[in-house]
């Protein structure tokens, strides 16, 4: 059947969620990249993931590597005191090599984690950002993250509004999702848009 306009790209489905998709992943990535896009945003909790996408892509971006394409990698940390009071999972000294390698690097709220849950904790009941969280896990932690990362990006002013950018979350470690996701600030939440979904774990 020809669909007009229609882009067929192969979808990756993994067995299992966590780590081992992580090369997969950017391998997807990359072919997406070739393709034109120029924005990627990737969730990092402990560094590892960020520091495997910047070790493929952030060169560029620095100017290190004048013949691949310019990428404006941004990484995504937890913010501090999310498992424990003044806690920072992503460590200085990761985040300095992130940058170094051409990544920027974002911490703070993650926007379906904030006062809210603490109310909730607290007092029971429903929110609703609780609620937009519960549903966007229905297709998978990953791509939960994948929303809620390219809205921290454009709060910060690190990635345009408006744009198709790519996306990367996973389950607890690694990566596992990818999405095509038009992008949009919290404020306007409602514009943010995903596209596509190119990776993801079945289980």
């Amino acid at each position: 059947m020809d669909v007009p306009n229609a882009r067929l790209r192969q979808v990756a489905c993994f067995d299992k969620a966590g780590p081992q998709n992580t090369q997969a992943c950017l391998d997807i990535v990359e072919a997406v990249i070739a393709e034109g896009y120029r924005h990627v945003v990737v969730a990092t909790t402990g560094g590892g993931t960020g520091l495997a996408f910047a070790e493929r892509f952030g060169h560029a971006q620095a100017g290190r590597d004048a013949g691949g394409p310019e990428v404006n990698l941004v990484c995504v940390t937890h913010s501090a005191g999310f498992k424990s009071p003044g806690g920072m999972e992503c460590s200085a000294e990761t985040v300095e090599k992130l940058w170094s390698m051409g990544a920027k690097v974002y911490t703070g709220t993650i926007l379906t984690h904030s006062i809210e849950t603490n109310f909730a904790q607290e007092f029971g009941g429903s929110y609703p950002t609780l609620i937009i969280m519960q549903t966007l896990r229905r297709f998978g932690q990953g791509v939960k993250v994948a929303v809620e990362i390219v809205m921290e990006a454009c709060d910060a002013g690190l990635i345009p509004e408006g744009e198709e950018v790519i996306a990367v979350g996973g389950t607890a470690r690694g990566a596992d999702t990818v999405a095509i996701i038009r992008s949009a600030a919290s404020q306007r939440f409602l514009e943010l848009t995903a596209l596509e979904i190119l990776a993801w774990p079945r289980g």
